[in-house]
């Protein structure tokens, strides 16, 4: 080859490898735009969802609040009726005598010598127990509490967690949610120990974990695999039950019977009538009204449990008679049970249902009934069941025959110790009952034959089914607890003032005890915070209306908070007892609260105009 032709030769070769580089740093650039447009795509899609961009701005205010909002302090006073003991002064509190420590006088309290409406210098204690002395000589107690509020902004974690259940129809992220906007309001950044550790500790959270995780679920565990609720449900069946009808009176009856309290009722009327439900064809939906419907209700109407010891040390009004001490305010809780409507017309509202003559059912629930009548379709299509599948039918060894026996004694082991413990201390023991039930059931099974390497993988089944359940479960204490603690109850009360009409309390106050109880998720905690001020206040409109029955008229707003508190909390998607009811039927939560809307919202109406009426012509 000659010198003339290699030079050409290595010039093209130049210009290929050139055009090659070329080629490749145009496709670089090409790829790097494509990465650059798919991180905007991506980001744009994100921040089209309502969803997300929802929960971006509510932590966005959340950080605003906690850096530049300052709270809002309040005073919170409750009368005690305190007496003397060996130990010294105490209060009974939740059916339980409790010490009064380190009482002081009015002149030493540090809370009620500071100026509330100025920024706080100093650390002020949580709550202080003031003694006074009145003119006759008796001695008055009364405990001070500070608490705090953001105004509006206290509403904003129970706010993201209910809108979040409501748009994406998945518990578990909206309640976790809901517990970081409330906890970065609180500045408590470190969410495993200043929060989920914090509320783990205590006995509620404990308690939860314990009775529904373990007990519960071990219990609905050894029931699968010994084939105890199908052999409950088919002698049901065969001398009871004779259709839909008579199913759903069974849970109806059962719920009157179960009358202690909402979580126990939930969960003892769901676990035993599900199977029998489940062969009827009553869809999860109607089932879980039914069980919510007939618990706090009938518990505030068959009160013989622990609700009246814990809410009457909330009724003190000063210079009233009628709720001067521990045994006048049982008497009138008592007494004003018959102007609770709410509950009389939801424990009603199911009757009719269980009878096919409910008239106010909402096209949602009525949806459920035909689906499941001519599908057989117990759940909607894209329905999340909080019942697990490993608790959907049995899984009974080919070995073992079923007997009735491994479910009744059981059941009546948990009946049996609830109520008897109910009756010997005022309060029944619910872990106890379900403790005993749990090894009951393991013995009968093991003493009928079954292998322990079975028992232990039922209950091991058993677990996994309610460990969704009791995640949401703890999750919606924690997100209750720090609504507490910022102050929404508070601020809600605040926005009631003392200048209204007499007969415009009532629905006030049920309006803004249904708000606080959805919010919180919880009607006790509504009634420690609603009560105190609720109560005086009633007082005042009607001593200022010179009204001829004052007495009833308190009546009349006591079972206005009582019942509002019962409907807010049954309808509020991070309450226990819907959390439960759902779980124990097998019901996908957001499916139970949407369905169970519409009946109670009519019967809550229904309700308010019978509260109105008795306030305008019955004092």
């Amino acid at each position: 080859m000659t010198k003339q032709n290699m030079t050409q030769q290595q010039q093209e070769t130049k210009e290929v490898i050139s055009s090659k580089f070329v080629q490749s740093d145009e496709i670089a650039h090409i790829e790097e735009g494509k990465r650059q447009s798919f991180g905007i795509q991506t980001i744009q899609k994100i921040f089209k969802k309502p969803t997300a961009i929802f929960l971006v701005f509510a932590i966005l205010v959340a950080f605003y609040v906690q850096s530049s909002v300052e709270p809002t302090y309040v005073l919170q006073k409750v009368n005690l009726d305190a007496k003397q003991t060996d130990s010294g002064l105490s209060y009974v509190y939740k059916g339980k005598d409790t010490p009064i420590e380190n009482p002081i006088l009015a002149n030493d309290s540090l809370i009620l010598s500071t100026d509330l409406s100025k920024p706080l210098t100093e650390t002020l204690p949580e709550e202080e127990f003031v003694l006074e002395t009145k003119a006759d000589g008796s001695l008055s107690v009364e405990k001070i509490s500070l608490k705090q509020h953001w105004g509006l902004f206290s509403l904003l974690p129970a706010l993201v967690a209910i809108v979040l259940c409501l748009l994406t129809k998945e518990p578990v992220s909206a309640l976790f949610s809901g517990v970081l906007v409330g906890a970065i309001i609180l500045g408590k950044f470190d969410l495993v120990d200043a929060v989920f550790l914090e509320t783990l500790a205590t006995k509620n959270a404990a308690s939860i974990i314990l009775l529904y995780l373990w007990l519960l679920g071990g219990l609905l565990g050894i029931w699968s695999r010994t084939g105890a609720a199908q052999a409950f449900a088919n002698v049901m069946t065969k001398y009871v039950v004779r259709g839909p009808k008579s199913a759903r009176l069974v849970a109806w009856l059962l719920g009157i019977i179960f009358f202690q309290g909402g979580t126990m009722s939930t969960v003892l009327v769901g676990t035993t009538v599900k199977p029998i439900a489940d062969k009827e064809k009553i869809s999860h939906e109607e089932l879980s009204y039914i069980v919510d419907s007939t618990a706090s209700p009938i518990a505030c109407l068959l009160a013989f449990n622990a609700w009246p010891a814990y809410i009457q040390a909330f009724l003190f009004v000063g210079g009233v008679g009628f709720l001067a001490t521990e045994a006048a305010r049982l008497s009138f809780f008592f007494k004003s049970l018959a102007f609770s409507f709410y509950s009389i017309f939801a424990i009603i509202g199911t009757l009719l249902l269980c009878l096919d003559k409910a008239p106010y059912l909402g096209k949602q629930l009525r949806g459920a009934i035909k689906r499941s009548r001519e599908t057989g379709k117990l759940d909607a299509d894209g329905s999340s069941p909080l019942s697990a599948k490993e608790l959907e039918g049995s899984t009974v060894p080919s070995y073992y025959s079923p007997h009735i026996i491994d479910f009744f004694v059981p059941l009546a082991l948990i009946i049996g110790v609830s109520i008897g413990t109910f009756i010997a201390t005022g309060s029944p023991n619910v872990r106890l009952g379900f403790g005993l039930a749990l090894a009951s059931g393991v013995c009968l099974a093991l003493i009928r034959g079954m292998k322990i390497i079975d028992v232990v993988e039922g209950m091991g089944e058993g677990f996994k089914g309610v460990v969704l359940g009791s995640i949401i479960l703890v999750l919606a204490i924690t997100i209750g607890k720090l609504s507490q603690e910022t102050g929404g109850g508070l601020y809600m009360v605040e926005l009631l003032g003392s200048s209204i009409p007499y007969f415009l309390l009532p629905l006030i106050l049920l309006a803004m005890t249904i708000v606080i109880a959805f919010s919180t998720g919880t009607s006790w905690g509504t009634y420690a915070v609603t009560f105190p001020l609720a109560m005086p206040l009633a007082w005042a409109l009607a001593t200022s209306a010179g009204l001829a029955n004052p007495e009833v008229y308190m009546m009349i707003c006591f079972a206005t908070v009582l019942n509002g508190s019962v409907i807010g909390d049954q309808c509020s998607p991070i309450s226990d007892t819907t959390i439960l009811s759902s779980m124990a039927t097998g019901c996908d939560l957001m499916d139970h609260v949407k369905t169970q809307v519409h009946p109670a919202g009519i019967a809550t109406l229904a309700s308010a105009i019978c509260w109105t009426l008795s306030a305008l012509f019955l004092t």
